[in-house]
């Protein structure tokens, strides 16, 4: 098992150790909650499947920090998010943390779609974001000469983030706090008893770690951890899909300045524009239901991403997509089902001291990170 501070543990099968409180997954959910649980516990342990922190969903993203806009009055998407946005410029201005307010204009590309629009407005107002303002056709087109839409919606708080960066602050704020992190250490199983957990790890190290409390952010393998932790609730288990969102890379120059979302299809926010701190233009994701674990951009898409993208840029030029990369979201609800919220499950819902869930932390879970943090210490530590 290798710790992060360069020192290396050899482990046998049989080694056994003990910790107070065990994070499983190092992405962004994972590094948020042990900054904030660091220094409140006794030990602090992060163990993490790959060689690295955020390899998964957390670097696998469109890096933008969302507003809050489209998720139920009252979710906790909805108001996690809307925390986590100001809790996010907070530490981003406090730690020299590269990011950009943007802003983000939401589509109508025709009067059907304006319907839509409209209650999207109402929804992100109810919700508490503030600065919302709609925008005409012609008011659009001062702002994007280019934009092809005949109405929209202005989120000036929605910003880009260098979300690489902000993850290493993260784990640099916790390991100064005393957390340690323990990387190819996948968890295979483990199991409840009356003093806590124990968690059995595998890898080139395995070993069994016995622990006061767990803490599941496993991304896409939070439900299957569930499934393999014995003692858990069967029933409580929720149904688990994987959407696979592809993401192509524009090869001129991009003449918006704000990101450009169309109006949200079934699954995800539709194939919007992004820009990265260096300007440099991407359109995704889609929504591919798929079965496994699969990293590899579908070049199939590109005819749908052009199609989809001129709904709104009429006149992007032919063969300025590339593919460039893909993510995959941890989502509770299938094909045709409303989106499903956030879940984190604590012993209220499952009856288990020291246990908590994070379930479906798909978009806006890097947004709301710090706020998703801020709950599970609170949570906790009482």
């Amino acid at each position: 098992m290798q710790i992060i501070d360069d020192s290396a543990v050899t482990f046998s099968a049989t080694d056994s150790f003990e910790t107070d409180t065990l994070i499983v997954g190092a992405g962004v959910i994972g590094l948020a909650i042990a900054r904030a649980l660091a220094g409140h516990v006794e030990e602090l342990l992060v163990v993490e499947s790959e060689n690295m922190i955020g390899s998964g969903i957390s670097s696998r993203n469109s890096e933008v920090i969302h507003a809050g806009i489209y998720y139920p009055e009252g979710s906790l998407k909805a108001r996690l998010c809307v925390e986590g946005r100001g809790l996010l410029y907070e530490y981003c201005e406090s730690h020299n943390i590269p990011f950009r307010r943007c802003g983000k204009l939401i589509v109508a590309s025709d009067l059907s779609q304006s319907q839509t629009l409209d209650r999207i407005l109402n929804q992100g107002r109810a919700n508490g974001v503030t600065d919302l303002c709609w925008l005409d056709e012609a008011e659009l087109r001062l702002r994007e000469p280019s934009l092809c839409a005949v109405a929209g919606v202005h989120s000036p708080s929605t910003g880009i983030i260098d979300s690489h960066q902000l993850m290493l602050q993260l784990q640099g704020d916790a390991e100064r706090q005393g957390a340690l992190f323990a990387f190819n250490s996948p968890v295979v199983g483990g199991r409840v008893h009356e003093s806590g957990f124990e968690v059995f790890v595998g890898g080139t190290s395995p070993c069994k770690i016995r622990c006061r409390r767990l803490i599941n952010a496993a991304g896409l393998g939070g439900v299957s951890l569930m499934r393999s932790l014995q003692g858990f609730p069967e029933h409580l288990i929720p149904d688990f899909y994987m959407a696979r969102g592809n993401y192509f890379s524009l090869t001129v120059p991009s003449p918006f300045s704000h990101l450009i979302y169309p109006i949200p299809e079934a699954g995800g926010l539709g194939v919007h524009l992004t820009l990265d701190l260096s300007g440099q233009a991407r359109f995704g994701p889609d929504v591919e239901w798929i079965d496994q674990i699969d990293y590899q951009t579908n070049a199939d898409r590109m005819a749908h991403f052009y199609h989809e993208i001129r709904r709104y840029w009429l006149l992007l030029p032919e063969g300025s997509l590339q593919p460039s990369y893909c993510g995959i979201r941890p989502k509770l609800s299938g094909p045709g089902e409303a989106n499903a919220d956030f879940v984190l499950q604590d012993e209220t819902q499952h009856g288990i001291s020291g246990l908590i869930n994070l379930l479906g932390i798909e978009s806006p879970g890097l947004t709301a990170s710090l706020a998703i943090a801020r709950q599970v210490k609170s949570l906790l530590i009482r």
